[in-house]
């Protein structure tokens, strides 16, 4: 049973259908007629449209799973994938979980455990506070002692919520405050902490992968650093900011921080790297990434399959000396979203869908013509991953990809994908997390905008023309 929906439960369950494996799909009313459901072997209604009564309902995902002599449950990424109590419920009715034991996830899955967990194997840390805080006071103490600016951040959760910039001692209180409602509201959990906030870092990350015979190997990095409001919006890996002997040293970091929570499967071990190279650990993720196809592109692996072979109970099939990193990949997260106005999201139906194709393309999607965009779920329709020899030739792989690729009836980021892959500062690999702010101002959004305009309404006028003359009827 694939306990998702759109493009990741279409993705896994490519490669169960490749496995010789029969899936199980759930949805909920509004997700009736979505690719994953009509792919899926079988497939079982959840319930209504929003997610808290549909794909969020553990036990009876458990139940259904029981009723169909389901033998494993894969969850994605997002909804109960880094649920502790579902992953140890999964377990205690006799189905597999496929990823970590409930105790990685619980540990991981809280900022401050994993800090805790990982404090014995020297793993560089930012400076900050070990423990949650309450106490304003506490907190312009610790604030003056590492130094403005600092980061309050929720110890629970991610995806950007709960997180505060502070530069002054006076803002302190307010923005304690609301990143607390927002991490209560989000996570259930109001528990903040504070580090010193890395200015304009880069985020890389490592994946790992650990079987049940304790080998944990990582598979390289994955460069996260164009964000929107600390949300990752194109990846790619390698980064252009490591070099052999860093990639070393982030690799075993994150092979440690894997053992140190006994972990098993697919993981990610994020990081910050300051603009003099140092790097720092963040956190992990006990999940498959959304940007998880970059690193199969760069390895040959499937994550799903060595997933399912671990959760079989099957032995990683190499070592670390066996991996290599072969060409380059680019991702780009295609969201519902208008890039032009500060990234809304964008509603509506899908009236025409157009996807690239071609030799080191790749489209990971949940759509299709006729899907409507709704208001109940992520914003995610689907990723557009290239690769190429070199870094070079998987960019311009991607802007032909982008040029190629319709998505009609709602705004998208594939726009904003192509204004990434032709800024001189992201085609010489200088950049970090700041580079939607300082590149991509609202005059700049606006002026694409009008360009973009105008372009699709010649393009429309030509068509139009094209079409009239193959419409015209000869004259007599």
């Amino acid at each position: 049973m694939v306990a998702n929906r759109g493009e990741i439960a279409l993705r896994i369950m490519k490669t169960i259908r490749k496995m010789g494996i029969q899936s199980v799909a759930i949805y909920s009313e509004a997700d009736r007629d979505a690719p994953h459901v009509l792919y899926a072997d079988q497939s079982v209604c959840i319930g209504p449209a929003p997610s808290a009564q549909s794909y969020l309902k553990g036990d009876d995902i458990i139940r259904i799973a029981k009723e169909l002599n389901v033998d494993a449950i894969h969850p994605g990424y997002g909804f109960l994938s880094e649920n502790a109590s579902f992953a140890k419920k999964v377990q205690e009715n006799n189905l597999i979980f496929i990823g970590p034991n409930p105790h990685a996830i619980e540990v991981m899955g809280d900022k401050l455990a994993s800090k805790a967990t990982v404090k014995d194997y020297n793993i560089p840390m930012v400076p900050g506070t070990d423990h949650a805080v309450s106490d304003i006071a506490e907190a312009i103490n610790t604030a003056n002692e590492i130094g403005f600016p600092i980061l309050i951040k929720a110890s629970a959760g991610g995806g950007g919520k709960g997180m505060r910039i502070v530069y002054h001692a006076k803002d302190i209180e307010e923005q304690m405050q609301r990143a607390v409602n927002e991490a209560k509201s989000a996570f259930g959990n109001g528990s903040v902490f504070i580090e010193k906030y890395v200015t304009s870092p880069r985020h890389v990350e490592m994946q790992v992968m650990a079987d049940m015979q304790g080998n944990t190997v990582y598979l390289f990095e994955r460069e996260c650093s164009i964000q929107r409001r600390n949300q990752k919006v194109v990846e790619e890996a390698p980064s252009t900011v490591l070099d052999d002997a860093l990639r070393k040293k982030m690799g075993d970091a994150a092979v440690n921080v894997a053992k140190a929570c006994k972990y098993v499967g697919a993981g990610t071990v994020e990081f910050l790297v300051d603009d003099s190279r140092k790097f720092y650990f963040l956190e992990m993720n006990t999940r498959l990434q959304v940007e998880h196809p970059v690193t199969e592109f760069i390895t040959g692996l499937d994550l799903v399959e060595e997933q399912i072979k671990i959760a079989r109970g099957e032995p990683l099939s190499y070592k670390q000396e066996d991996l290599e990193i072969t060409g380059h990949a680019l991702e780009l997260r295609v969201y519902a979203e208008d890039a032009w106005n500060n990234f809304n999201p964008s509603t509506g139906k899908v009236n025409r869908y157009i996807k690239p194709e071609g030799e080191n393309i790749r489209v990971d999607d949940g759509i299709r013509e006729g899907s409507e965009i709704s208001v109940y779920y992520d914003s995610l329709l689907a990723k557009l991953i290239t690769y190429g020899n070199n870094r070079t030739e998987a960019i311009q792989n991607m802007l032909k990809a982008i040029n190629d690729y319709t998505i009609g009836g709602i705004e998208t980021t594939l726009p904003f994908g192509y204004f990434v892959c032709t800024h001189p500062d992201f085609v010489s690999g200088h950049f970090n997390t700041s580079f939607i702010e300082t590149h991509y101002t609202k005059e700049i959004a606006g002026s694409l905008h009008e360009k973009e305009a105008k372009l699709a309404a010649r393009l429309a006028l030509y068509q139009y023309l094209e079409d009239a003359k193959i419409l015209r009827l000869p004259t007599t």
